[in-house]
């Protein structure tokens, strides 16, 4: 009698999809690690460089530096691989709205096939560029017919239209220190990084509490 050979399962696939680098980490980094612990492939797709945040540097020295410190930051909480479709920085808005800017985007979710896709919030109107990110998103995802979920968090705002929706709440309290190492990786945003800290010290508190345990992460789902 022939012997049965193991197949090996593929692994689930996870898609952040965010506006500028350190987006993927602020909003999921927590999250990211976890997954990555759990042999799940993390994928990031960025619309932007984030090139503005320099403005006074040549657009191509400030591009190296912040992709460098991208893909730094994503091999710490375990980033299989990251995509950046190069979009102008502060223009998302508009830069969305060509159909072309978009199919980048359509190939990646139809080759990597996401069971989750986290992104921007439709309700963090703060930025206009993460907003236009959600857009996008919707935009794909319905026009292909995506069946996977679609999770959303906040960077700068507080969900208000979705707060009745579904939760994920994701316990980050291994892998909060990887996500704060991570965003350590973005020197160039050293100032702000570290402003940041409080803030994302006691959301994941708070969100811990919520999910009793130390620390954790809040999405909403969508879809």
């Amino acid at each position: 009698m022939a012997k049965k050979t193991k197949t090996k399962s593929k692994p689930e696939n996870i898609l952040i999809i965010c506006a500028h680098p350190d987006d993927e980490i602020i909003g999921a980094g927590g999250t990211i690690a976890k997954y990555s612990k759990e042999g799940k492939r993390v994928i990031a797709v960025i619309f932007s460089y984030g090139e503005k945040s320099h403005w006074w540097l040549q657009k191509r020295h400030t591009v190296e530096m912040r992709v460098k410190e991208s893909k730094t930051a994503g091999r710490v909480v375990g980033i299989e691989k990251t995509f950046f479709l190069g979009m102008k920085d502060f223009e998302l808005k508009e830069e969305v709205k060509d159909k072309k800017n978009l199919e980048p985007l359509e190939k990646l979710i139809r080759k990597y096939r996401p069971s989750k896709i986290f992104t921007h919030s439709p309700d963090d109107m703060i930025y206009s560029d993460h907003l236009a990110v959600w857009e996008a998103v919707d935009k794909v995802t319905e026009r292909m017919g995506y069946k996977g979920d679609i999770f959303v968090f906040n960077i700068w705002a507080k969900d208000v239209r979705l707060s009745k929706n579904p939760k994920l709440l994701t316990d980050i309290s291994d892998t909060f220190a990887l996500k704060w190492n991570a965003l350590k990786c973005f020197r160039s945003q050293h100032m702000y990084i570290f402003q940041l800290y409080p803030g994302l010290l006691w959301k994941a508190f708070r969100s811990g509490l919520e999910n009793r345990c130390r620390f954790a992460e809040s999405f909403t789902k969508v879809k």
